[in-house]
């Protein structure tokens, strides 16, 4: 096996973004949880927007926003792998896909600490309560 790796042929980077963006369909398409990160993306860019973050936030957020999205993308291709190793039930399958999800969710509480911790500063700031 390692073998007919050391082998292939290389790839260039055409097929490799093919490749990428494949993954990038396939990890988007009836996920309705990365619908539901898609959605609080657009709601934290409103927000910034609105609340004239400076670019040190955005940079913050768009990070969470990438760690939040490559998790769960992450995540789905832990799912399409256990199905296919096996169809049937199996506790360990299981409980690594507990675990991915668990790392998604992870990432998303972290990021919406930050995305408090940003925000609220904002707000305060903007009220007067706090200088910048």
């Amino acid at each position: 096996m390692v073998e007919d790796l050391q082998h292939a042929p290389s790839r260039g980077w055409r097929e490799k973004f093919a490749d990428a963006f494949r993954g990038l369909k396939t990890g988007i398409r009836g996920q309705v949880s990365f619908f539901v990160h898609f959605f609080f993306t657009l709601a934290v860019i409103g927000a910034g927007l609105i609340l004239g973050v400076n670019h040190v936030d955005w940079c913050i957020l768009f990070l969470c926003i990438t760690i939040v999205l490559a998790a769960e993308m992450f995540n789905t291709a832990l799912e399409l792998l256990a199905q296919a190793i096996s169809d049937q039930i199996d506790p360990r399958i299981g409980s690594a896909l507990d675990v991915g999800s668990a790392a998604v969710l992870i990432a998303a509480i972290g990021a919406a600490i930050v995305g408090l911790i940003v925000f609220l500063h904002r707000v305060l700031v903007q009220w007067g309560i706090l200088t910048m």
